[in-house]
């Protein structure tokens, strides 16, 4: 079986929906699914030609449309050579390219069999995106390219794939007329992290030198302004200024402290003392020094307004850690049935709440939650099922 992917950009900086590629394909390899992805990166990126598979940069796409010329053509020429594809990602021009190619070669190969065109939206479909304050205009926008464009492509797919029961349901509330001809549960597998080493622990102390062995609680993810590290760094603010001692650091680690909002926590950093002295940015973390971010950590905080899955809240409770999120967070309903973390509201009184709550847990109980986190991983998260179900699904749907 032979399987392309379709996306704007792999650079792993965005996270994401290109790791969870990077994540699926060497499982689904093993299972005889050999995959694919043409995206419209720049072909000299750094990233491009480190990875074990095939990835066909036709970019660099010349709009924030994520348009390159070189894009249809190539997939009128190459998609007859796929059994199944899909699309990573909506609102952007590489869906809708997809689905054009799709319907010219139907009309041209007529008599031949098309591969199967799946849609995966990786959230794209929260309402979430259509209620923000902060986004008024561009879901004014999405309205109207949903209108004209996109709900063609989500309505003629053969199927729509969903990371988690949460996301499949939500996707059905902001946009009209919403006709999937089937909504897949396809789940979202993680790979399992290599046991602990002490190369883990060094790569991580180097960039993060400043910390210098203290306790901490980590934040790692994008820093956007979705994520709710404004509210994060509030409530942790108040939360060890109410405790003047025996307080954890807090570890926000990921790419976006360039960008404006990231500038705005910066002023919200330096204008407080006590933040300056126990908050701490490494940056993007990779290979050892993000593992050895996890398993250093005593706990992991996602505060998010939106999260479609969180692939780094399943890392850290696949490294036994428990985890802090909030009830935006799609996959929170399987983490507080296991009790592997705590659940709160995307509030400044949610935040607290998690960060007092955890407090008043005791070793043994927060060893115990870490456990039951690792037990959920394994129950919900793990790669291999996910990877078998999706090959499944694309098979026989």
């Amino acid at each position: 079986m032979k399987i392309l992917r379709v996306i704007a950009s792999m650079d792993p900086a965005i996270g994401g929906p290109a790791q969870g590629i990077r994540n699926s394909i060497p499982e689904l390899e093993k299972l005889g699914a050999f995959n694919e992805v043409v995206s419209l990166d720049d072909p000299n990126a750094s990233f491009i030609g480190n990875d074990n598979f095939i990835i066909h940069a036709l970019g660099p796409a010349s709009s924030q449309w994520q348009y390159s010329k070189k894009l249809l053509p190539w997939l009128e020429h190459n998609l007859l050579r796929y059994d199944a594809v899909i699309v990573h990602g909506l609102w952007l021009y590489p869906s809708h390219a997809a689905m054009k190619a799709l319907q010219l070669l139907k009309h041209k190969e007529h008599e031949r069999q098309l591969p199967r065109f799946f849609v995966m939206p990786h959230g794209m479909l929260d309402p979430y995106f259509q209620r923000a304050e902060s986004r008024k205009i561009k879901a004014i926008r999405n309205w109207l390219y949903w209108k004209f464009i996109e709900s063609g492509v989500v309505n003629r797919a053969d199927g729509v794939l969903f990371t988690c029961q949460a996301e499949l349901e939500l996707a059905r509330i902001p946009f009209r007329p919403y006709n999937p001809k089937a909504e897949l549960n396809v789940g979202y597998g993680i790979p399992g992290p290599q046991p602990f080493s002490a190369s883990m622990k060094t790569a991580f102390n180097l960039l993060c030198p400043k910390l210098k062995g203290r306790p901490y609680i980590l934040f790692l993810s994008r820093i956007h302004e979705k994520k709710g590290v404004d509210i994060l760094l509030n409530a942790y603010r108040d939360f060890i200024k109410d405790l003047k001692q025996n307080f954890p650091a807090l570890v926000i680690a990921g790419p976006g402290m360039d960008a404006p909002y990231g500038k705005q926590l910066n002023e919200i950093i330096f204008q407080d003392t006590l933040l300056e002295h126990n908050v701490f940015f490494p940056g993007m973390l990779s290979g050892d020094a993000k593992w050895g971010a996890f398993y250093g950590a005593s706990a992991f905080i996602l505060p998010s307004h939106q999260e479609n899955f969180g692939i780094a809240v399943v890392e850290a409770m696949a490294c036994a850690k428990p985890v802090l999120i909030s009830n935006q967070v799609n996959i929170w309903k399987e983490i507080s049935q296991e009790d592997g973390g705590i659940v709160s509201p995307d509030t400044y009184e949610g935040v607290s709440l998690l960060l007092h709550k955890w407090l008043e847990l005791n070793d043994d109980q927060k060893s115990a939650m870490g456990l039951n986190a690792l037990n959920a991983y394994r129950k919900y998260f793990s790669i291999i099922p996910a990877a078998e179900k999706l090959k499944k699904t694309l098979e026989f749907n």
